[in-house]
Parts: structure tokens; sequence; C-alpha cells
């Protein structure tokens, strides 16, 4: 396969699976998606067992017991559990349009990671978005988002093309970090520096695997106005001033000490 999509999910199954209708209908086919699942209750592997019926390519189930927020070690797991040498990872919660997996592999090369985003949509609208606006790519149209009642807000991100996206890819003041939402990578260069740091909770961890790969040497390129995807909203029970506090500390560590493997990773899990 050319690419192995990772999604992080956690008890979200009405997201999860208007994500899934997302990929059921890109234009490349030849790719798996792994569901990298934190402790769901058993509604989720009953809509996956259901959906694996439904769509055309493979959908793997990686589950661990829930723990409290551990997504570094299920997203660690799950790149041990890939069969293609090329991850593109998103969330549970971002619907891709249809050439998303086509623009990471188009994009993809040694020696880099890709960086793209994300659209936010409100609430109402999340809910709104059945299976066939999905199917259809209406969800993707900024004139039927416009009268769902969308904010007057930048819509650039949707209705960029071609010369125009890859321009403002290049003028954009946004970093090329890795985004979990929305980045891809070497499977090779995720396993040498040893997964996402497990030490880390929400808030961070994405960035902070995007660094240690930076100081692997790797250079990042930005897609954030090609490969497209909206954000269905939600609450984010799960975030304190603690966690943060104790992420950024071992950010600053790996930009100072040029941290490349995480002593805590993937390896962690044999």
């Amino acid at each position: 396969m050319k690419a192995s999509v990772i999604m992080s999910t956690y008890n979200a199954e009405e997201w999860l699976e208007k994500v899934i209708w997302g990929f059921s209908v890109q234009t490349e086919k030849d790719f798996e998606i792994i569901i990298a699942d934190d402790g769901s209750r058993p509604k989720t592997k009953e809509l996956l067992d259901r959906l694996r019926q439904e769509i055309d390519m493979p959908l793997v189930h990686v589950w661990q017991e829930d723990n409290g927020f551990q997504k570094s070690q299920i997203l660690n797991k799950a790149i041990m559990a890939s069969s293609s040498d090329y991850l593109i990872f998103t969330d549970g919660d971002c619907i891709p349009r249809q050439d998303f997996v086509a623009t990471h592999i188009k994009f993809r090369e040694p020696g880099y990671f890709l960086s793209g985003g994300y659209f936010k949509l409100p609430m109402d609208i999340s809910i709104a978005i059945t299976k066939d606006d999905i199917v259809s790519q209406r969800c993707f149209d900024v004139k039927w988002l416009t009268g769902m009642g969308l904010p007057d807000k930048n819509k650039l991100k949707l209705s960029a093309k071609g010369f125009i996206a890859s321009f403002l890819n290049f003028v954009t003041p946004t970093k090329a970090t890795w985004n979990g939402h929305n980045a891809s990578g070497w499977k090779t260069d995720l396993v040498f520096i040893n997964g996402f740091n497990q030490e880390m909770q929400y808030g961070g961890q994405d960035r902070e695997l995007g660094e240690r790969l930076f100081n692997k040497g790797l250079k990042s390129k930005q897609i954030r106005y090609n490969a497209v995807c909206v954000h269905l909203d939600h609450k984010r029970g799960y975030v304190n001033e603690e966690t943060w506090k104790k992420n950024y500390a071992i950010r600053k560590n790996t930009r100072d000490n040029k941290v490349i493997k995480t002593p805590v990773g993937i390896d962690s899990n044999e």
C-alpha cells in the first residue's frame, strides 16, 4: 500500500464515522486506515465492524485500555501496526477532502515530513453534516457552508487551488511543524526517533515529535492549503495547566539538548 492513515479517537463514534466516510471517497484508494483508540467503549468497535463491510480500504482497530489521556502511547502502537512505509496522521474529528491522501502522497519526499492544517467548523454545522454531504463533498464548498450559517471568516483554506494554494503555502507565517491532525512522514524516521514521547499527555506532544525529527536532520514542507480537512467541534475536558507545564518542560529539553530519540516511546511498549 502507498500509505497508512493513522487517526486517534476516544468515545466519539458520531464524529469518527463522518471522518471514515471522508476517507472512503478518496481519489487515491491504495491505503489502509488505522484507528488509534485510546480506550473507547464497545460502541466504537461495533461502529468499525459495521463500516469495515461498507468501505473498500482495510480498516484496522488498535485499542488499549482506558488509563486517562494516553494518546502518545496508542499512536506508537498504531505506528507499529501499520503496513506501509509512509504514514499519514490525522484525528477522528477531521473530515478529509477527497484529495487529502493523494496530496500527501504527491508531496512526500525522503528527508522531509509534511505539515498541514485544518478548517474549524462550529458545533451546529459539525452536527448537521451528513454522510451525503461528505460523499458529495458539499461540506468543503464555501457557498454551502455559508448557507449553513458559517460565520464570516477567511475561507482560503477551502477555496485555494493550484498556484494560489502553492503561493499561500509559501507566504504563510505559520511554521511547517508536525501537526497531529494533518501531518505525514516516513515510518523509518518515526521509528528511528522512537515515536511519540509517552510521558506527554495533551498539549504539544505532536510538536515535540516534529522537533525531534528536525534534530534528526529532517526538513518540513508546508501543505496547509493543499491537504484540506474540516475540523468538527468538540469539548476538551482533558486540558489542564499542570500538564501544559510538564509538556513545555519536555519540549524545552528536546530543543535545548537536541534530543532525537525519546527515552519513553515505541520501545517502551515491547
